[in-house]
């Protein structure tokens, strides 16, 4: 499978309308690890990485470093919605990128921060840390198969 970057699946989303740096992130961390999850044949195969950029458990939940750069200037407010962007996704992954907007979409920055405190990926990233302490801690890509897989079966 092609791998594209962070930005190429954030740029989908934005497609799709304005979000916050926040809501965007965590779009960008669910369209992986469904993705991750979904096209991942079995679990003798290499996993599916639509992304090569790590994704580091951060106080305010699943982060893109690169992602947060680019779009640090906005702190709290909406990046705007990006018109005619087109997108070669091909039919798995753009049904995959359209179910994670369909799903998670219509959720606000904060209650998709929520949700992913509650989960193992980034639970386990974030082990022995306090709730307030900063992190590079990467979410392991088997952390993420293994959960996120566990919900397909």
């Amino acid at each position: 499978m092609t791998t594209y970057s962070a930005k190429q699946i954030a740029d989908f989303f934005l497609s799709k309308g304005s979000v916050s740096p926040k809501k965007l992130q965590k779009l960008v961390y669910y369209a992986y690890s469904w993705a991750m999850a979904l096209l991942t044949e079995s679990e003798n195969d290499e996993p599916v990485r639509i992304f090569e950029e790590p994704i580091e458990a951060w106080v305010h939940g699943p982060v893109v470093a690169t992602l947060y750069d680019e779009y640090r200037s906005y702190g709290y407010r909406d990046i705007e919605k990006k018109e005619n962007i087109s997108f070669d996704f091909g039919e798995d992954l753009a049904d995959v990128l359209e179910q994670v907007w369909s799903i998670y979409g219509g959720f606000s920055g904060n209650q998709l921060e929520n949700l992913t405190h509650s989960e193992d990926p980034w639970i386990e990233a974030r082990k022995g840390l306090g709730p307030l302490d900063s992190s590079q801690n990467q979410i392991k890509d088997t952390t993420i198969l293994n959960f996120y897989g566990s919900k397909v079966s």
